[in-house]
């Protein structure tokens, strides 16, 4: 009897999943298949992230892709007048951080003494006592290291430069519309004349208003000088290959003699008039593009 019943308790057993000898292949299936897909899960939001990020965002052959930028700056200094000059320069990359380059910059130079005044008897108006317009012409060859670069397509980077070269002081006479009525005659602008101005050969109330800027351009004279630069550059431009930003620091410049700007009629206060060394503060704004 008791044999009977466990051969029937055998028989009846349940064999379905949790039987061993079923749980031991198909559990191994399930096992290995959620193994699977847990590999899976894992390495699907690394491959997102990877898809997702940009490509090169912190590459730096991806940002020194360029190896050429020109750009080109309106200048504006303590030295100057409301719009001191313009400016291009040209870089060529020489590794990630550090660029060579050459930069041309013209400015217009004023003195600090200068005055505009009303002609009394015309009612133009000239600066009195001056005889020559004064412009610098800045051939520049210097370096730039960035110290801190900006993310691919946005943020700020930050540059360092400073360069050297010669300048051309570059003197214009200053013209005057003068009248040159005969005595005794009622002004007759047939006889206004553009001269030159002279305070010992000028007298002010003959003075109609100044004349034109470039009247005296075949009879510029030179002034040969030297400066040194040096500056930050903040660039916001947002794509690789556009650039824009702006540019302060300072500049040092020396000519080989004062530059002869103010002449009043005591010719022995030229010199403490016209200066020969022109220290200022300078801001550029600039654009331009790397290929």
């Amino acid at each position: 009897m008791r044999s009977n019943w466990s051969a029937n308790l055998q028989t009846a057993a349940p064999t379905g999943a949790g039987h061993p000898s079923a749980f031991g292949g198909r559990g191994r299936r399930l096992l290995a298949g959620a193994g699977l897909l847990a590999g899976l899960g894992l390495s699907l939001p690394a491959a997102a992230q990877d898809q997702a990020r940009p490509l090169g965002l912190n590459t730096p052959s991806d940002e020194q892709s360029y190896q050429k930028e020109v750009v080109f700056g309106i200048n504006f200094n303590t030295q100057g007048a409301l719009i001191g000059g313009a400016s291009v320069r040209s870089a060529r990359v020489l590794d990630e951080r550090w660029l060579r380059f050459w930069s041309l910059e013209g400015v217009m130079l004023k003195n600090s003494k200068e005055q505009r005044e009303v002609t009394p008897n015309y009612g133009g108006t000239v600066v009195r006592g001056k005889v020559n317009y004064a412009f610098a012409l800045r051939p520049s060859f210097g370096m730039q290291r960035i110290l801190f670069r900006k993310a691919a397509d946005s943020g700020v980077q930050v540059n360092g430069l400073l360069s050297a070269g010669p300048t051309l002081g570059l003197l214009l006479p200053y013209y005057i519309s003068y009248d040159r009525t005969p005595g005794g005659q009622r002004p007759d602008p047939q006889y206004f004349q553009e001269e030159a101005f002279d305070p010992e050969i000028h007298s002010f109330e003959s003075i109609v208003d100044r004349g034109s800027l470039f009247g005296g351009v075949g009879k510029t004279s030179i002034v040969p000088g030297a400066h040194l630069r040096g500056a930050l550059s903040f660039e916001y431009g947002r794509y690789r290959d556009a650039v824009a930003g702006l540019e302060t620091g300072f500049l040092l410049e020396a000519y080989t003699k004062h530059l002869t700007i103010l002449k009043p009629e005591a010719t022995s206060a030229n010199v403490q008039l016209n200066k020969q060394f022109f220290p200022s503060v300078y801001l550029t704004l600039y654009f331009g593009h790397r290929s």
